[in-house]
């Protein structure tokens, strides 16, 4: 497959698994004049969470913020952090995160680093945000909450959120939306995701985009597999009545 270069590389949700991230990037193999960007979500779940994120930090890889980043940011700058509110975050894979770090206090140049990640990147036909956005406000109204969090409100849209930009989310993983099986990408209107559940047992595929040559990396954390897939044969396209059917369902 021929490319073009310099690369835009958008990775998605890592969740603690460096050895996974390492393998991945080692088969993309950026160069000096590439961009990598990360969605977010580096923490929690996986086992090297810690070194997930001095990895990304050392590099000066541009990254969002993620939810779990979130959760951690406000547990930890919050004195009023409730104990159910603590045991949510290590449930959802706050421990993972803690041992990482050796049970010891997470660095301070960790924390400054994180509690100055953006919650979105304009990249110009390309946007970048953790989860998605609010579709009934503007851009300067999102808020990091929205940004961070939302799901079946934006994957829903039935016509894109900008008409100049494709936006690239995380948050979800692919296979919990209709018609999507483990390790496909999934496309709505004006979007695309490609959080394919690296942590998940159903799944384990760790996803890399290169943007502009439409090329998909993954690595399977589980298997230690590598493939690389032209975007097309490895994306889904979602009906956003199917999300508003699911959702309604649910309700």
């Amino acid at each position: 497959m021929s490319e073009t270069s310099p690369r835009r590389i958008v990775i998605g949700d890592v969740h603690g698994h460096y050895e996974g991230l390492m393998t991945l990037l080692e088969a993309i193999a950026p160069m000096s004049e590439d961009q990598v960007y990360f969605l977010g979500d580096l923490i929690d779940r996986g086992p090297h969470s810690a070194q997930v994120v001095n990895f990304v930090k050392r590099n000066n890889y541009p990254c969002l913020l993620g939810n779990h980043e979130q959760m951690l940011l406000n547990i930890l700058t919050n004195e009023r952090t409730s104990s159910s509110t603590m045991q949510a975050w290590l449930y959802g894979g706050g421990q993972a995160t803690v041992a990482s770090y050796q049970e010891a206090p997470i660095p301070d140049d960790h924390l400054d680093w994180l509690k100055n990640l953006p919650t979105y990147l304009d990249l110009g036909d390309i946007w970048l945000t953790h989860a998605g956005v609010d579709p009934s406000k503007s851009v300067a109204e999102q808020t990091a909450d929205q940004l961070c969090w939302i799901r079946e409100e934006f994957h829903s849209i039935e016509k894109p959120y900008f008409l100049d930009k494709q936006i690239i989310i995380g948050h979800t993983i692919t296979f919990t939306l209709p018609g999507v099986s483990p390790g496909k990408l999934a496309r709505g209107q004006g979007w695309l995701d490609i959080d394919t559940g690296a942590y998940h047992p159903r799944s384990g595929w760790l996803t890399g985009l290169d943007v502009t040559n439409n090329l998909v990396y993954q690595v399977n954390i589980f298997k230690n597999y590598i493939r690389t897939l032209p975007l097309e044969e490895v994306v889904i396209t979602i009906d956003p009545a199917k999300i508003k059917l699911d959702r309604r369902n649910r309700n």
